[in-house]
């Protein structure tokens, strides 16, 4: 669901301060693990029993915004004290039986955050990336029995009346891990942008979000149309401190996009939307009010808009040297500063992402080595590591990294992902090493045969996307062979599957048509 790796602001000036992983277990959410749907009953039972709403989270533990929402807002003692009035299920996309429940709720993305009724009904999803005070303001109005976020927009594009805090439950509503229940995602500019226009006067605030988040969904402005009104708008958005900061995440997360929703590449237009928008990200990531993570968002942002008319495949751009030296002076006062492990999971590795999107590709590579032995999930690190290596065109560093970060991987459907990642790297990187490609693949079927929840959610994406590259990698019917091995070793596995027909169903697909095409 990211945009971009390791950065997701959940920010606010307490949050700052960042809390201990010790003292977060001693004064935190009471979660209630979920891994099957037993669990899932239980918790509904306990909260119809107490009159309680439901707060589902999904997450993972190698997962940089999971980690910043563990740093920065799980551990707030007013969300704590407020968790008490609701039933907190916590689903880690690793447990046994945890992508069932994914596909069961619809959540994908980590991390999501899903507030329900006792019932079972969706109140709404709540927005990792924001502030954690419109978060808890967002829970409140859920523990108040607001209405489901379906019904309220339903309501609004009837152009039926509907309150104050409805109008903002659609704006902070999460969109981005909807998974299109609400609106298909093709759909999402224009319908945001319909909601932006009817919100009344007195809810300013969630008109400018939810139009911000319409050019920031528009595809390169290939959604919402921009014009010389919509410009200046936007101008006196990013020339206000106030709104800036009130819409920090989405100023910050798609400055690229926002701006190409506003103006064409080597436009007058496009030049001054880009110095009114660095204008505005200098003081947010200045801002002490806000998280590391979230002015590290604003460092990226103004990386994103000095690199915003070249390809994306450019490794080596022009960053002006003052910009490039202060991406390295935060990427080293956060390795230096952060104590908290959940934090510097988070930072760290959002810090890595910029100073290669800076062009400092050795600074980069440097600073992930040197947290390796610091973080919790290293492979994540070493992923980031391959990235570097294979952008750089350093196949074979890449696939060492790569091979190692699945190799160190913990979790079922982390390993599924881990190994089709450095399926994909072999099947790109080097496609004659077929031994190589087959043994990759064969420990990814083992790792399915320990998991009953292989096929599903995550994890069936994960090994539907190795049987199409083994397609691609397939295509002249050299590997009839491989692919042929490889098929007789998952049928076992399918076997064990009677009981769950589509499951069964897809793990039978997963290499169905992985073989040389017909004519």
């Amino acid at each position: 669901m990211a945009r971009r790796p390791g950065l997701f602001g959940v920010a606010s000036a307490l949050a700052a301060m960042g809390f201990s992983a010790a003292a977060w277990a001693a004064d935190a959410v009471a979660w209630q693990p979920a891994a099957n749907d037993a669990d899932i009953e239980r918790a509904f039972v306990s909260a119809r029993a107490e009159n309680k709403p439901v707060l589902l989270y999904w997450g993972a533990k190698w997962c940089p915004p999971c980690n910043q929402l563990k740093a920065t807002l799980f551990n707030r003692h007013d969300f704590i004290e407020r968790s008490k009035s609701l039933v907190p299920v916590e689903i880690d996309g690793d447990l046994p039986g945890a992508q069932k429940l994914g596909s069961r709720f619809k959540v994908s993305g980590y991390p999501t955050m899903v507030l329900m009724r006792s019932d079972g009904t969706e109140i709404t999803r709540l927005p990792g990336e924001a502030d954690a005070p419109r978060v808890l303001q967002l829970l409140q109005l859920g523990l108040a029995g607001g209405r489901p976020t379906k019904s309220v927009l339903a309501d609004a594009r009837d152009g039926k009346p509907i309150s104050g805090p409805e109008w903002r439950m659609l704006a902070f509503y999460s969109w981005i891990t909807d998974e299109s229940q609400l609106v298909p995602a093709a759909e999402r500019p224009g319908v945001l942008a319909e909601l932006a226009a009817a919100c009344p006067p007195t809810e300013a605030d969630s008109a400018t979000r939810l139009m911000l988040k319409a050019m920031a969904d528009s595809d390169d402005g290939k959604g919402v149309r921009a014009d010389a009104a919509l410009r200046k708008q936007v101008r006196g958005w990013l020339a206000d401190p106030k709104v800036a900061r009130a819409q920090m995440d989405v100023l910050t997360n798609h400055a690229a996009e926002i701006t190409k929703a506003l103006s064409a590449p080597g436009t007058a237009d496009r030049k001054t939307i880009v110095a009114a928008y660095d204008a505005a990200l200098q003081k947010l990531q200045a801002d002490r009010t806000l998280s590391r993570a979230d002015r590290l968002s604003a460092l990226n942002a103004r990386i994103d808009l000095a690199r915003i008319d070249l390809a994306k495949t450019e490794r080596h751009p022009k960053i002006a040297p003052a910009l490039q030296k202060q991406v390295r002076e935060m990427s080293a006062s956060a390795d230096r500063e952060i104590t908290d492990g959940y934090e510097r999971q988070a930072v760290i590795t959002g810090a890595a992402y910029v100073l290669g999107q800076a062009g400092l590709w050795n600074d980069s590579d440097a600073l992930l080595k040197a947290n390796l032995a610091k973080s919790h999930s290293p492979y994540y690190l070493m992923s980031q590591l391959g990235g570097n290596a294979r952008k750089l065109g350093q196949k074979d560093e890449a696939l060492r990294w790569y091979e190692e970060a699945f190799a160190r991987s913990e979790g079922p459907a982390t390993r599924l992902q881990w190994g089709a990642q450095y399926v994909s790297a072999l099947v790109e990187l080097a496609p004659a090493d077929g031994a190589r490609v087959e043994r990759a693949v064969s420990r990814m079927i083992d790792d399915a045969a320990q998991d009953k929840a292989a096929f599903d959610g995550r994890s069936a994406r994960s090994l539907a996307r190795v049987g199409k590259q083994l397609v691609q990698w397939n295509r002249d019917g050299k590997h009839d062979a491989v692919l042929e091995r490889l098929r007789a070793k998952l049928v076992p596995v399918c076997a064990k599957l009677d009981g769950d027909a589509a499951s069964r169903a897809a793990c039978e697909g997963t290499f169905r048509t992985a073989g040389k095409p017909s004519a």
